[in-house]
């Protein structure tokens, strides 16, 4: 599967974004999907994934309530609502795809798009 995120860009604090990532090639469907960003000298870290239906969903503890991802298997993608951002949420952001049991772990997912950057200034 290929996948393409789209959507960063450049917010005040408080203020929301929607990425977006298409997925072509494979049967969307059968695809869990997620969510994980990277700032600047850290490691990737996960935002949020969603089930192969979108009944499961999961957050990291920094973005509950603030980031709901959703999907529409019909249109082949997987969006991220971005509320209330901070100045902390600035990273690359990027959405991967796994074919197999729902999981949070970077290194599950096998298929990955090319990022979108956001930023957001204080």
């Amino acid at each position: 599967v290929q996948l393409q995120a789209s959507g960063g860009g450049l917010v005040q604090a408080g203020g929301s974004l929607r990425l977006s990532c298409a997925a072509s090639g494979r049967t969307f469907s059968n695809y869990v999907m997620g969510w994980f960003r990277q700032a600047p000298g850290k490691e990737r870290e996960f935002v949020a994934a969603i089930g192969r239906s979108g009944g499961m969903t999961d957050y990291a503890d920094a973005v509950k309530g603030r980031f709901t991802i959703s999907r529409d298997n019909a249109k082949n993608t997987v969006t991220l609502q971005m509320n209330s951002l901070k100045s902390e949420d600035t990273a690359v952001y990027y959405c991967a795809a796994r074919l197999g049991v729902f999981t949070t772990t970077p290194v599950a997912y096998a298929y990955w798009g090319q990022g979108t950057l956001v930023t957001v200034s204080s």
